[in-house]
């Protein structure tokens, strides 16, 4: 439903009373919230307003007897380290505090209050429990917003573990009493919601002219005006005057009282009027939130803006920004180290296009003021997505394919279609194989390697060579294109070889989560993979971005080796599309950093964190190796690799990036060894505590064949051809996967625990029966149970202890969960290097011990199956064996209730009518490699009928959770059997 922009009152409207909360997030939302409520009490009512924004932001623009001020916070937003970097966890805990804890005393004070005054509507800005307290009290109420925090808090889940969940569950569960959502533009996903209404930007009036408020500041029309605007926050970094060109003055908001200001930055009161210095500037420089663009956009104020980490508004404002020619990204370094001038120049050479209505705050006071009066805007029949109950499934899911998201902006859309945005989607990137291996062949000259077929390689080649054309068909095009489409024109020089290499990502068929512990994995490669093109050209011949050059000359020291980065895909979550440092940053003297430098290095901006998996090969390379990069390197990432959906995604970008190096520089690695090497970035650079299967099945595997692996550390024991009978497949839960999340860590540190007490009541058995030995003769000694228990007490792996052992002598010893404390006051160290015990946290053991012993044979028994003999019986073990791994990752406490509902409905679909009394289609499935969400796995007959049952399982998921999985399917072979393409630009001109 839309309301355009004619909010017409009515004369006879009695007053009304509106209670309107205000989140305790910024700015932003009181800024708006007042250009709402000053149209409500122009049309005669009274407004209370509930928030912890402070009185000036209402009272400056609002003078009136019908404004009551509440001071009370009912919800803390998002918790800022900086102006620039939310925590996460300390945003949930905060949330908890505020919101959760009290939330009983909150609702009766609340219900009280509201019945106190004799409210007519309850609106909320975009507090949850407002609209509990609201149906609580029997009075309607309605959102106003451009997000909700279920959407927000879902991400930070994945970083807090999975007993946070309930926060997000409780948050969906209040906005559901909601009546319906004023939606802003700008939106993100919001299937808590009802019905919704679209109004235009809510957006403060203007009070003065331009050129009234230069004059007034004493600033001519010469001079360029940047108006610094982080929201309000202190910037917390030190101005200097060298940081903005000559002839130019910025205005800084939310100045520090206490900081000095060079001569060309002009400290602005705090209750500054900012819609009329936004419209006085000529740019302006801050991060994003609804306020800023909003108000740049109404004005057509150009906006050079810098990544926010880990806020999802973000995406969405920002492409509405970049959609309306509006948006310049600056990367934080420039931003810190003050290389401001390549940006603030691109941005006064916008044209901002923006032409939508700015009159919002009338248009949603008019709405508000007939719902008061009991008019029904809400639909009989519910719209919006229906949800899982643990996930509000789009919450952090950003990377989409098109027509699977519901509530995704029309305008969100349309960029998409116009700009010709790749979602990963092989359905949406292949195109006729012939059609594309003409463009290839005519266009590239492939100097080594083979295509192989591949059409997913083709269709890159195919990108390639439309980068040469783009620079020139933008000039004579006015359509807004993409930012990494922009940079990845100007990455490469077409006149030198340019190296070609592709990963795939891995479906874990068998092993998952126990290759830490040792155990046999069987890892089937995926046909979705990353491709990776890179160039090497010596410093003086390198083509580099203008915030790059700026940076380089600003040092003067000529032309040095620069590594540049473009990541594909980027615009469809919030990450920087690009990234680019000096390749001496990875130097300290002659040596090469440490990994912990490195890793902190690429953490000090998350939006580019990204990075890590595609520089920290090269690191890896010059620590291991011993290899020096003398060249500059120009490297192009486009990954089909869904995110977060435990397909190791992450494992293929770093293969494919090391694999491009290597054949860049001539350099021979072999698969295990690269394998290994990426297994380092990962670990010891990105941070993430991964076991090695995932890089090695993508270095190692081949189509249509499981790698079989022992964990101890990364040794192949052979390849297991997939029967032409047995299928596998993949099945998204939409709830995002990640090996760096706590439920995944906690696990493993549980498993470790488990092996030092299994070694420690190993190594003192083995005393006590050496002492009782004393005297005995050598005939009489248990020297095979000796034997055993001196194995045992100096256990490398978990899996080398077999299950009948465990349950022998060790299960019934070991506790079921410990503090980290305790544990590390009577053992000390749990051996594990890549993780770190929290003192103050439980860590479940028994599980987490119980898991790898078990799933080893597990393993081992289902790779004798595959080679057994063809029946029904084979297929019913097989998938049994699923089904087990499946219920033992949920006794871990990795477990989700997407993943569950899907091998929910694999069993209801096995055992259903359809497929007694003939051939069965599905036999089992399980959760895949970190658990907590992902992918689960399916084994089933390989037919017609087993893939049309997987496709209803499809639907019947949608119908539950409104999101519709990605189905992975079919094989490819991984890096090494691919080797790598050498390609030249064909230098004659296509006839």
């Amino acid at each position: 439903m839309r309301i355009e922009d004619d909010g017409g009152e009515c004369a006879s409207i009695k007053q009304l009373i509106f209670a309107y909360y205000v989140t305790g997030h910024g700015f932003g939302h009181a800024t708006r919230v007042v250009e709402v409520v000053r149209n409500l009490i122009a049309a005669g009512h009274d407004v209370h307003v509930v928030s912890g924004a402070p009185d000036f932001v209402f009272t400056s623009e609002i003078q009136s007897p019908r404004l009551f001020l509440r001071k009370l916070v009912l919800d803390c937003g998002a918790v800022q380290a900086d102006a620039l970097t939310v925590d996460r966890l300390a945003s949930l805990q905060k949330y908890s505090e505020t919101a959760v804890q009290p939330r009983d005393s909150i609702l009766a004070t609340e219900v009280e209050w509201l019945n106190s005054i004799k409210a007519d509507l309850v609106v909320s800005d975009v507090v949850p429990v407002a609209c509990r307290a609201a149906a609580e009290a029997g009075i309607r109420s309605v959102c106003v917003t451009n997000f909700s925090w279920d959407f927000i808090y879902a991400e930070y889940v994945m970083a807090a573990g999975y007993h946070h969940r309930s926060i997000v569950w409780q948050i969906a569960e209040d906005y559901s009493h909601c009546e319906f959502l004023i939606r802003l533009p700008g939106y993100c996903p919001m299937p808590a919601f009802r019905d919704v209404i679209d109004v235009p930007l809510v957006v403060r009036r203007l009070h003065k002219s331009r050129k009234e408020v230069r004059k007034e500041l004493g600033i001519g029309e010469d001079v360029k005006l940047v108006i610094l605007n982080f929201g309000g926050q202190p910037a917390g970094w030190k101005l200097k005057e060298e940081y903005l060109p000559s002839g130019w003055l910025c205005l800084v908001c939310g100045a520090s009282d206490t900081q000095e200001y060079p001569p060309n930055f002009l400290k602005l009161p705090k209750d500054a009027y900012t819609p009329d210095l936004i419209a006085a500037s000529d740019c302006m420089l801050g991060k994003i939130g609804y306020g800023t663009v909003s108000e740049a956009l109404a004005y057509k104020l150009p906006f050079v803006f810098v990544r926010r980490d880990y806020f999802n508004e973000e995406p969405f404002l920002r492409n509405m920004l970049e959609f309306y020619q509006s948006g310049v990204e600056m990367i934080r370094r420039d931003l810190l180290t003050g290389h401001w001038k390549p940006y603030l120049e691109r941005a006064i050479s916008l044209k901002p296009c923006y032409e939508g209505g700015i009159n919002g705050g009338e248009v949603a006071a008019h709405i508000l003021q007939e719902t008061a009066i009991g008019k029904n805007y809400a639909s009989d029949k519910l719209s919006g997505a229906r949800r899982l109950r643990d996930a509000i499934i789009l919450g952090y899911q950003l990377q989409r394919v098109p027509g699977r998201d519901v509530s995704i902006p029309e305008w969100y859309t349309n960029a998409e279609n116009e700009l010709g945005l790749s979602t990963g989607s092989p359905a949406s990137q292949m195109s006729e194989s012939n059609l594309i291996t003409n463009l290839c062949t005519e266009d590239f000259e492939i100097l080594h390697g083979d295509l192989q077929g591949l059409s997913d390689t083709m269709s890159f080649l195919n990108c390639l060579v439309e980068l040469n054309n783009f620079s020139d068909s933008e000039k004579n095009n006015e359509k807004p294109q993409m930012r990494e489409r922009k940079a990845a024109a100007g990455l490469f020089n077409w006149e030198e070889d340019i190296f070609v290499t592709r990963a795939p990502g891995r479906l874990d068929v068998m092993g998952g989560i126990a290759d830490y512990s040792g155990s046999l994995v069987l890892q089937m490669p995926i046909k979705e993979a990353c491709h990776v093109a890179v160039q090497r050209n010596h410093p003086s011949k390198h083509r580099l971005w203008k915030h790059a050059l700026a940076r380089q000359n600003a040092k003067g020291q000529g032309p040095i080796s620069v590594l540049q980065i473009v990541s594909y895909g980027s615009e469809l979550s919030n990450r920087g599309p690009t990234f680019d440092m000096d390749l001496s940053d990875f130097m300290e003297g002659k040596q090469p950093i440490s990994y912990e430098k490195a890793k902190k290095y690429f953490a000090k901006d998350p939006s580019q964190k990204w990075a890590a998996y595609v520089a920290g090969t090269i690191l890896v390379l010059m620590n291991e190796l011993g290899v020096r990069f003398e060249d500059s390197i120009s490297m192009l990432v486009s990954s089909a690799v869904p995110e977060g959906k435990g397909v190791s995604s992450s494992a293929s970008v770093e293969v494919a990036s090391m694999s491009a190096i290597a054949a860049a520089h001539g350099l021979s690695i072999s698969p295990r060894d690269l394998a290994l090497l990426c297994q380092k970035v990962e670990n010891l650079i990105v941070g993430a505590p991964c076991g090695v299967m995932d890089q090695m099945t993508s270095a190692c595997g081949e189509a249509n064949k499981l790698l079989a692996m022992v964990c101890q550390p990364a040794e192949i024991v052979g390849l297991v051809a997939i029967p032409s009978h047995i299928r596998f497949w993949g099945i998204d839960s939409g709830i995002r996967h990640s090996v760096g999340g706590a439920d995944y860590g906690s696990v493993r540190i549980g498993a470790f625990m488990g092996r030092k007490m299994i070694k420690c009541i190993a190594s003192t058995r083995l005393s006590q029966s050496l002492s009782t030995a004393n005297g005995v003769s050598p005939d009489e000694l248990d020297n095979d149970g000796l034997e055993l228990l001196e194995a045992e007490a100096s256990l490398d792996y978990l899996c080398n202890l077999s299950p009948h052992r465990y349950e022998a002598l060790y299960a019934k010893l070991l506790p079921e969960s410990m503090l980290g404390e305790t544990f590390l006051e009577k053992y000390a160290y749990h051996g594990d290097t890549v993780t770190v015990i929290d003192k103050k946290q439980t860590y479940g053991v028994t599980a987490a011990a119980k898991h790898p012993i078990y799933e080893n044979f597990r393993v081992k028994a289902f790779k004798a199956l595959l080679t057994s003999v063809t029946s029904d019986d084979q297929l019913t073990a097989l998938g049994e064996l699923l089904y087990q791994c499946h219920y033992s990752y949920s006794a871990c406490g990795l477990g989700s209730d997407g993943t569950e509902r899907l091998v929910q409905l694999v069993q209801e679909m096995q055992h259903g009518k359809a497929s007694r009394g003939e051939d069965g289609t599905l036999y089992g499935a399980k959760i895949t490699g970190g658990g907590s969400g992902g992918t689960v796995c399916v084994i089933g007959r390989n037919s017609l009928r087993s893939s049309q049952h997987i496709l209803k399982i499809q639907q019947r998921y949608k119908s539950a959770t409104g999101y519709l999985p990605f189905i992975f399917e079919g094989s490819s072979p991984g890096a090494c059997k691919f080797g790598y393409l050498r390609i030249r630009r064909r230098i004659s001109p296509k006839s």
